[in-house]
């Protein structure tokens, strides 16, 4: 079966930096667009960044030349640099396939002093 699972959130200063992981099985992973999204309390859910198959990469406005997603399709992995972090990056951060679409359980990101 797919599974996705997130790992590498806490509790960062603003100005800091945090690296997500997510970890795919299940899924012809090379072939996958894969995606971040993120939950803020009492807000939807929004698209960060998406990574294509051949390496192609897009960005939220919000996050663009702090966010960097790439992807180690050896590993089956896709991650989620994130520098010059601000309290307004605080949210629950999701992996998401496209084939099949599937979501991770999340990874709780705090930027706080």
């Amino acid at each position: 079966q797919v599974q996705l699972v997130e790992s590498g959130g806490g509790l960062v200063q603003p100005g800091g930096s945090l690296r997500l992981s997510c970890e795919a099985s299940g899924v012809i992973f090379s072939r996958n667009t894969m995606d971040w999204y993120r939950q803020a309390p009492g807000k939807a859910r929004e698209w960060v960044a998406t990574i294509t198959s051949g390496g192609g990469t897009n960005y939220a406005d919000s996050v663009k030349g702090r966010f960097t997603i790439s992807r180690d399709n050896a590993k089956n992995m896709v991650y989620l640099q994130m520098n010059s972090l601000k309290p307004e990056d605080t949210a629950v951060y999701y992996c998401k396939s496209y084939v099949p679409i599937r979501w991770g359980q999340g990874t709780q990101v705090t930027v706080s002093s």
